[in-house]
């Protein structure tokens, strides 16, 4: 039920913020603060939390963390009592790169990326199906050609509703970079996927973004293996598109230097959640988490 009734708070957010979207902006109300510092924010590099939408489960990706089957693995901690247990790999982490995780609207599924043997090239998205009450997950599975390619897709992002796929692509030919795309679900379960319309696809690299009320934020850079990364906002637009992006202040990006990774919070829609080097921190890339509010 909670599920459904933050999709109805997204849905009504979007129709809201269409009326105005071109003045639309995301602020930070407050100072960036360590998410759960020595538990998910490490001397390790930590990037892109996934809360579950119960808040009882966290998910988030290393490069470097040592304990796992790979270079890059999927991380958890499940609430108990008042605290929290001990992190470990998810049990679909293998030998390859396991990345990116973002559970679904009513956190039956969690989606994530990987380059795996049997995909359809580079990293391709996948989806676990994820039990709650036993945090057991099952089968990964890939999410097809409807979605995937030759190249790289990243960073999947299910809408509220459940209908929408967000994903960063350089695998479509009309990919100049990596671009955003989005897919929807059709009534048999199949994708349909396009760029995603508006204003925020550019010649840069778009990528890492998520849904929030009135719009999206997303990761943009020059050159995403090279230059500096900051994070964005585009405001719903009056159609099915989104508006001219804007670039957010410096209580979450850091001039010259790289924050990426945006997630929210199922149970605190006014909470953004991103990755980083920042004071204070603990290491390399660490969890971050800010307030924010849609202002005029």
């Amino acid at each position: 039920m909670n599920s459904r009734i933050n999709g109805a708070i997204w849905l009504a957010a979007l129709l809201l913020a269409s009326t105005a979207a071109a003045e639309q902006r995301l602020q930070a109300t407050g100072d960036a603060t360590l998410f759960l510092p020595d538990i998910v924010s490490t001397p390790y590099s930590e990037v892109r939390l996934a809360i579950s939408p119960d808040g009882k489960t966290l998910l988030w990706g290393s490069t470097d963390r040592p304990g796992g089957p790979g270079g890059w693995d999927i991380w958890m901690v499940r609430r108990e009592g008042s605290g929290w247990s001990k992190p470990e790999p998810v049990p679909f982490d293998t030998p390859a790169h396991e990345f990116d995780p973002a559970f679904d609207h009513d956190g039956r599924y969690v989606y994530f990326f990987s380059n795996r043997p049997g995909g359809f090239g580079g990293d391709d998205i996948y989806r676990a199906s994820f039990d709650a009450k036993t945090a057991r997950f099952g089968k990964a599975e890939n999410l097809g050609a409807n979605i995937n390619t030759t190249g790289d897709e990243w960073a999947p992002a299910p809408s509220p509703d459940g209908k929408h796929l967000l994903f960063a692509s350089n695998g479509y030919a009309c990919a100049t970079r990596h671009d955003l795309f989005i897919a929807t679900l059709r009534d048999n379960g199949s994708w349909r996927t396009r760029p995603l319309p508006g204003e925020v696809n550019s010649a840069e690299d778009e990528f890492d973004a998520t849904f929030v009320p009135g719009g999206i934020v997303f990761a943009r850079s020059t050159d995403v293996d090279k230059a500096p990364i900051a994070l964005w906002f585009a405001p719903t637009g009056t159609d099915d598109g989104y508006g001219t992006p804007v670039r957010l202040d410096n209580r979450i990006n850091v001039d010259g230097g790289w924050t990426l990774g945006p997630s929210t919070d199922p149970q605190h829609p006014g909470l953004l959640l991103f990755s980083g080097q920042r004071t204070p921190n603990r290491g390399k890339s660490d969890i971050y988490a800010v307030s924010v509010r849609l202002e005029r």
